[in-house]
């Protein structure tokens, strides 16, 4: 059996005629709705609307027609807006009850279909031919609304559904337009589709770089974060490698194309997100599994209490028909049409305020049921950018002094490590003048000179000889097995202390990731970084699971393993590089702060960049499922104690006079049932 990707219902593939494709794969569809959400939602929405715009209106005037006002004609007014309201508005619900005839399956539009249909024509006839039947009453009112509350139900679901970002079309975005194509000697730019492998490109400082590549002439720092998820910016020179849509930072890079089009990272991360996202099965509804033997089971209880009372309790055709109809009309639960969308929508308002956005119902549903959550490191754990951390003193110049010397020598620098000397010198209030000299040494370091005529020195040890870096060699070590990034400082030739930074920690991970263990949550470490960062980070905050150097394509493997295992897994990041393993996890959460293609392709958006929030949104995913669990039970239930009292429990008792309460009765467990359900909803608002 295959299962619609869209209400989760099930399908046979063999008599299903309901059928679309999408990068390869089939899908089979239990109605035409399903199959005009899953192809063009935008169109779905739309006849919702339309639906709506109708339904409601003339749902209220029969409302006030029924229980306010007392007009001549009532009946045939309500019967003409009630027509108009099942035929026009309530089509759907016909032509998924045809649909699911043809799957030989059950759903909630035949359950609506024929306890509205029932409603209605018993009121019809009753409108027409008064005697008809014992009892008079008609159930125009109880037909519109609840075709009018499911419909509503179903709008606000598709419209959550709809606003939901295309995360392929931002990582599309991404990619560069224009490349700046190097020939015979003359620069012309080129559209990036028409760049052929071998072609020579130039690459200025702040460029994106047009396609992969290998660098031929020059060096720069290209950050590569967005990719491959490493913090600090990586150096690229004469015969490294370089990444389509990555950014170079600081010198200009002449590069030969080696993949373009298809193949490049980029454009295989899009397929990745793509695959992903349709091959994705959606949970299956509750209401839709319970529909599925709830249709079958209200018909055949109809239908016998029918007959059993013509033919054994002679009541007679009329009266039969009668106990068949009110069976139909009681078992319809109107409180289904808000029993989701109230807990959703107090849910969803509950979460926005705590900075958590909430795509979808099904979000929420699978948060609930979360086994893993796996994390990236850079800008989700972490606060995704260097800080320092250390100032190591070599000589007798105390920290402060050392912090300024650097940050002089870096106030002209914009490498990523440079901004964060100088910030943290100025949060410091340390006075900075301009260096008088500045030279930059490519993927070393810096060399200036300062008003005093004192050399400075800030770098890597490329940039230091075998004496200076005897001295610091040990300390370096120390640093650098932390993780952190270590730059030596020099004044006049001589070392004078280490500035060291790393990519900090965000000030909630530690709770967070105690959250969800105490949850019962297995936690995963998955980062490109390095290992000695990876590791690093991961034992500060207890994680024992971890994997370092991971591209994309691992990250999803990775995602793809834990789910074989029977395990629900939540992905929690931030770049392009974790966009893949968001969408196939079966639940995203993404850092708003990072960039629009995670925040796209996942299923829920962390708008404070406080990775805590990740673990209240899967508390709170778990709370609204309970929440329409009990708001279903109370949908249904009232109806099916009404049930048996339908089937005519109470004719012995009160002869056929019992069906003048009906319509009350119908209207009370309506009525009743709804104001539960809402209420329920409600303590949802709780701060979670």
């Amino acid at each position: 059996m295959a299962t619609d990707p869209v209400c989760g219902m099930n399908v046979d593939e063999k008599t299903a005629t309901l059928i679309s494709g999408r990068q390869g794969e089939k899908y089979y569809f239990c109605s035409k709705s399903c199959k005009l959400q899953f192809e063009r939602p935008e169109k779905e929405l739309e006849a919702i609307r339309n639906a709506l715009f109708v339904s409601v209106p003339l749902t209220a005037i029969i409302v006030l027609l029924t229980y306010l006002l007392n007009l001549q004609y009532d009946n045939y007014i309500m019967f003409v807006l009630a027509t108009i309201v099942q035929l026009y508005s309530g089509r759907r619900f016909y032509e998924g009850t045809l649909d699911a005839i043809k799957n030989r399956s059950a759903n909630m539009d035949m359950l609506i279909a024929i306890g509205t249909t029932a409603a209605w024509m018993y009121s019809t006839v009753v409108t027409f031919a008064p005697n008809a039947f014992p009892t008079g009453g008609v159930y125009f009112d109880t037909s519109t609304i609840i075709i009018t509350l499911i419909l509503l139900g179903t709008y606000m679901q598709r419209l959550a559904e709809t606003r939901a970002s295309d995360a392929v079309s931002a990582l599309i975005a991404l990619q560069p337009k224009i490349a700046n194509v190097i020939r015979d000697g003359e620069i012309t730019d080129k559209p990036i589709g028409e760049i052929k492998p071998g072609e020579i490109l130039l690459v200025k400082i702040g460029e994106k770089i047009p396609t992969d590549s290998v660098v031929v002439e020059g060096r720069s720092s290209v950050d590569e974060s967005m990719i491959t998820g490493e913090s600090m910016p990586v150096t690229k020179k004469t015969g490294g490698k370089v990444i389509g849509g990555t950014i170079n930072m600081t010198g200009f890079l002449k590069i030969k194309a080696t993949k373009v089009g298809k193949d490049t990272a980029l454009s295989q991360i899009i397929k990745i997100v793509q695959d992903a996202a349709s091959s994705k099965v959606p949970i299956q509804k509750l209401a839709d599994q319970i529909a599925s033997y709830f249709v079958p089971l209200v018909v055949l209880v109809g239908i016998i209490s029918a007959m059993a009372w013509y033919l054994i309790g002679n009541v007679g055709s009329n009266t039969a028909m009668l106990i068949f109809v009110s069976v139909l009309i009681i078992a319809c639960p109107c409180a289904l049409g808000i029993a989701t969308p109230a807990a959703l929508l107090v849910s969803s308002g509950r979460a926005a305020k705590e900075g958590i956005l909430i795509k979808s119902g099904e979000s929420l549903q699978i948060a609930s049921k979360i086994d893993v959550v796996v994390l990236d490191k850079t800008g989700t754990l972490t606060k995704g950018r260097p800080e320092v951390t250390d100032i190591v003193q070599i000589s007798n110049y105390k920290q402060k002094d050392i912090l300024r010397f650097a940050a002089i020598a870096e106030l002209n620098s914009e490498h990523v490590l440079g901004r964060a000397i100088v910030e943290k010198a100025k949060n410091a209030k340390i006075k900075m003048e301009f260096p008088k000299k500045f030279t930059y040494k490519q993927g070393s370091g810096i060399i200036a000179v300062d008003r005093s005529g004192r050399r400075i020195e800030i770098g890597n040890r490329d940039l230091f000889d075998r004496r200076q870096l005897a001295v610091v060699e040990r300390q370096l070590q120390m640093l650098e097995s932390e993780g952190k990034t270590s730059l030596i400082i020099g004044l006049n030739n001589k070392v004078i202390g280490i500035v060291a930074l790393a990519d900090v920690l965000k000030k909630d991970s530690k709770k967070a990731i105690v959250a969800f263990q105490d949850s019962g949550k297995e936690v995963w470490l998955i980062t490109g970084d390095n290992d000695r960062a990876a590791h690093a980070i991961a034992k500060e905050l207890g994680i024992k699971n971890v994997i370092a150097h991971a591209k994309p394509k691992d990250k999803l493997r990775k995602i793809i393993e834990l789910q074989k295992t029977g395990k629900r897994v939540a992905m929690v990041g931030d770049g392009v590089n974790d966009a893949p393993a968001l969408t196939k996890a079966d639940l995203g959460i993404a850092i708003a702060a990072g960039t629009d293609v995670a925040i796209q392709a996942g299923g829920i958006i962390l708008v404070r960049n406080s990775i805590y929030d990740a673990a209240a949104a899967l508390e709170l995913g778990k709370r609204t499922m309970t929440k329409i669990k009990q708001n279903l039970f109370w949908a249904f239930g009232y109806n099916i104690v009404l049930i048996p009292i339908a089937a005519g429990a109470l004719i012995p008792f009160y002869t056929v006079s019992i069906y003048n309460f009906l319509p009350a009765l119908a209207a009370f467990a309506m009525a009743f049932s709804s104001v539960t359900v809402v209420t329920n909803s409600l303590l949802l608002a709780r701060k979670i």
